[in-house]
């Protein structure tokens, strides 16, 4: 086995079963087989991922709270249970990181509030134990919009996250530095959740892959269920590997978990498909707006790829009436708190307070209705494919000038697509396919019917590797961390940059 390099000195590229490269270039599935046969050692990894970390993260802001020392005692007690002869979990020593929206027994979770910086769990969300049950090694919490309520990370007192990809670009939201951090080649994978997007918005601004499971398939379903938690990954493999360690049940929850595949979700990722149908449509279901030429562009040429694979797509009506944004602009306001610091999430609130109880539960029927109607429009139809967004990102602070309403409608013309699935519960999954004329990432949905996990993954498997994204990274990614680097504790709650 590696010794590993010490703090200060940055890993060197080396022969990994066959492949010369640094560790962060491997995906978290090839660290774990690295790590299994002796190639690379726990400590090594999180060591390697801590020095960048350090050097890059001051421009980015992925991390609000960097867990060094526990994810090196982490790394070390993972590296005597490699040289046992017990059986391994199948992410062992693998880093990751947890969106600040979870629970994490002793370290401080703020759910993306200032007020609420020095809050300290006495107890881990089940998720948080799942992922650690897995043997992944969590090195911190990831940066968030307060209480998770914007599709940016901009929240109030808290720097905001920038996307790898450009200096100035959003990385979008609210898991916008869990995707940030593995753009950047921060970890492998990370943790994330999504109540309208914010797995998947990310994703397709990070050129990455976000997926959002079927709802009661990961532990921590809230808010009528819109919203669940999931993966934020390189490879759809690696995504559903760290699905396949989420996905334990939990005593308390209200929905009913799909049956797994045979094998697991990493298995059935791998797995041909056959022929499918797909339906693909254009028409933004929740906002009428026009669909930027570039989005449009990785729409067609996503269609393309999966007729080159062997599925038959078909261009199908929009199945939904943006008359809905009325009921969902009720429903999604509940994701507001009338404690928070920033005006977005106590805007939200104050809508939410608006409306009686009868008037919020009518609305909820109402979008239920339109989701019932749309699943009988595309019957027969495996999947479903869409825009991720309908243009490509923005800067940080497009959404923080305007007034809460304006922010609340530009948001929702940016990312017509996604909701419609929170509301529904079906898996969905945003995969890099395109780029704008900037170069930036831009991505396309999969969609597919509540409980076909597997054949989702399956599908976006294919796609991802049809369309050529897994080697295309940001510039910071080749980027090696200083050999001076400190490696001290700290947290980025109110640091500046």
């Amino acid at each position: 086995m590696h010794t590993a390099p010490g703090p200060d000195a940055p890993a060197e590229r080396r022969d990994y079963g066959g492949r010369v490269t640094q560790p962060h270039e491997l995906t978290a599935l090839e660290q774990a087989a690295a790590i299994r046969s002796g190639e690379l050692s726990p400590v090594e990894l999180v060591e390697h991922y801590l020095a960048r970390i350090e050097a890059f993260d001051t421009r980015i802001g992925a991390f609000v709270t960097v867990t060094d020392q526990a994810a090196r005692d982490a790394a070390k007690r993972a590296e005597v249970a490699v040289t046992m002869a017990e059986p391994l979990p199948a992410l062992h020593g693998v880093p990751t990181a947890i969106k600040d929206l979870a629970a994490t027994a002793g370290v401080p979770t703020s759910y993306g509030c200032v007020a609420l910086a020095q809050h300290l769990p006495d107890a881990d969300a089940p998720v948080v134990t799942a992922l650690r049950a897995a043997g992944t090694i969590s090195l911190g919490k990831t940066a968030t919009s307060e209480f998770g309520s914007t599709l940016y990370t901009e929240a109030a007192g808290f720097v905001p996250t920038a996307n790898p990809w450009r200096r100035g670009a959003s990385p979008g939201g609210s898991s916008g530095g869990a995707a940030a951090a593995v753009a950047a080649g921060l970890v492998p994978v990370a943790h994330g959740s999504d109540g309208g997007g914010s797995l998947r918005v990310p994703a397709a601004l990070c050129g990455l892959v976000g997926y959002k499971p079927s709802r009661g398939l990961v532990p921590g379903s809230g808010g009528f269920g819109l919203a669940s938690q999931g993966p934020i990954a390189r490879t759809v493999p690696d995504a559903a590997a760290l699905l396949d360690a989420m996905a334990v049940p939990a005593a308390g929850e209200p929905y009913l978990p799909p049956s797994p595949p045979d094998g697991g979700y990493r298995a059935a990722a791998l797995r041909p498909t056959g022929p499918l149908r797909v339906a693909a449509y254009l028409d933004p279901p929740l906002f009428d707006t026009a669909v930027h030429p570039d989005c449009v562009a990785a729409y067609r040429r996503a269609a393309e790829l999966l007729t080159g694979l062997g599925h038959h797509v078909v261009e199908v009506p929009g199945p939904y009436d943006p008359a809905l944004l009325a009921d969902f602009r009720v429903v999604a306001c509940l994701l507001g708190r009338a404690d928070a610091v920033g005006k977005m999430a106590r805007w939200m609130a104050a809508e939410a307070a608006r409306h009686s109880a009868a008037d919020l539960l009518a609305a909820h029927g109402r979008l239920l209705a339109a989701v019932r109607a749309a699943a009988a429009r595309l019957a027969g139809y495996d999947l479903v494919l869409t825009p991720t967004l309908a243009r490509p990102g923005v800067g940080i602070g497009h959404f923080t000038e305007m007034s809460p309403a304006e922010d609340f409608d530009a948001q929702t013309a940016l990312s017509p697509y996604c909701s419609v699935h929170n509301l529904s519960g079906a898996p969905a999954v945003s995969v890099p396919v395109g780029a704008d004329r900037h170069g930036l990432p831009v991505g396309v949905q999969l969609s597919a019917p509540l409980g076909d996990d597997a054949r989702l993954l399956a599908a976006a498997s294919a796609l991802h590797d049809a369309a050529g994204w897994k080697d295309r990274h940001p510039p910071i990614w080749t980027k090696l961390p200083s050999a001076t680097v400190n490696l001290g504790p700290r947290s980025l709650v109110t640091e500046p940059r």
